[in-house]
């Protein structure tokens, strides 16, 4: 088995958004988890006509890996994002990183894993790459050891 790169994570996310559901926004969003086994799961941002509703594309991955009773192997993630062309593509060359919120729904499978998760927010377009651990993004992150779950 070869190694996944960032740039592997990148690449599978940018694929991801060409799925996203982005109507009312149109700035799509992909993601990709990179699991303990080298395998990937993938994710894309799905908007609702109830903004409230729309689901983000790490959140989208997480929950797939979930049901898929994978949620404690996530090691790592890459997500992407840009503005919508007329073909729907992402667009910009400006790296993206994870909202708030799905910072939390990443802590919550690096903790029941045990890991830090590494997040590597690339650009829609082009080589940039910005590499964080999860623990820089959500210092001091709520979750279920917290609860005394883990």
């Amino acid at each position: 088995m070869t190694e996944t790169t960032p740039a592997d994570l990148i690449a599978a996310a940018r694929e991801a958004a060409t799925r996203a559901h982005a109507p009312y926004s149109r700035f799509a969003v992909g993601a990709a988890l990179l699991m303990t086994d080298g395998s990937l799961v993938t994710g894309a941002n799905v908007e609702n006509a109830s903004y409230g509703l729309s689901l983000c594309a790490e959140t989208v991955a997480i929950a797939t890996a979930s049901a898929a009773g994978r949620l404690r192997e996530v090691v790592a993630v890459g997500v992407i994002g840009g503005a919508m062309d007329a073909e729907g593509r992402a667009t910009g060359t400006a790296p993206v990183s994870p909202c708030g919120r799905c910072r939390q729904v990443l802590n919550e499978a690096a903790q029941l894993g045990g890991r830090d998760l590494l997040v590597h927010c690339g650009a829609a377009e082009g080589d940039a790459i910005a590499t964080y651990r999860l623990s820089e993004l959500l210092p001091a992150a709520f979750g279920p050891a917290d609860l005394g779950i883990g």
